[in-house]
């Protein structure tokens, strides 16, 4: 599927228009630093970057998966996950994985933008960014409690406040990136790096300390310290 805007940026509120004009000057590049071996079987996905606004201003809908699962237990994530037949490409696969995992209601998103598609070393998946505008909200819960934990709509100028912002590292690789501890939600790995480049890209970014580095698994304890969670034993995997 071709990348790029799919809509004129004009029909979007004027706090989306910067993002959506700037989809289709990106590369993958941009976000991500790991492309796949040449000889490689990847798992075509796509994930589901749906802002929305309330009278505090805009925000994106976020999920935070099972405590309980057996991998990425307890990780914030977009809605999101691999392609099925007869999803028609990335956004069919986004609009599908959401209303499955959040319950949102298909016909109040509109698909603003596809972004590259972006390679997760980890998982072997080959991740397309379907950027969307939620034009009528609907109410939004935790389908499957056993897969997800939680869903949230988070304020951008929240995960934009310098205060909630900071960079994790795992000790003894060259691993670093950036990471947010925001309404109860503690967001790092593939999930944050989109967040971080999307708050630049969209203008929403402000002056953070990037110098502000800690090790994962004490930032990880740190926050469930803070933020008591039944059951989230383990730290990030």
């Amino acid at each position: 599927m071709t990348t790029g805007p799919l809509v004129e940026p004009e029909t979007v509120p004027a706090w989306l228009r910067p993002l959506v004009k700037v989809a289709g000057e990106v590369d993958s590049r941009t976000f991500t630093r790991f492309s796949p071996p040449e000889d490689l079987l990847t798992r075509a996905a796509a994930v589901l970057i749906l802002f929305g606004e309330r009278p505090g201003g805009p925000d994106v809908l976020l999920t935070r998966r099972a405590d309980t699962l057996g991998s990425h237990a307890g990780q914030v994530a977009f809605p999101g996950g691999g392609a099925e037949d007869g999803d028609g490409g990335p956004v069919g696969t986004a609009l599908r994985e959401a209303e499955e995992e959040t319950g949102v209601d298909p016909s109040g998103v509109l698909p603003v933008a596809v972004l590259p598609e972006l390679f997760v070393p980890v998982s072997r998946f080959t991740v397309t960014p379907v950027l969307a505008h939620w034009r009528t909200p609907s109410p939004v819960r935790a389908v499957d409690q056993g897969e997800t934990a939680a869903v949230a709509r988070v304020s951008l100028a929240d995960l934009a406040d310098p205060a909630n912002r900071f960079q994790v590292r795992r000790p003894g690789t060259s691993w670093k990136g950036p990471a947010f501890d925001v309404d109860g939600l503690f967001v790092w790995g593939f999930t944050a790096g989109l967040l971080s480049v999307l708050l630049s890209l969209g203008g929403w970014e402000r002056e953070w300390d990037s110098g502000d580095v800690r090790d994962l698994d004490v930032a990880w304890a740190e926050h469930r310290a803070r933020n008591v969670v039944p059951g989230a034993e383990e730290g990030p995997r």
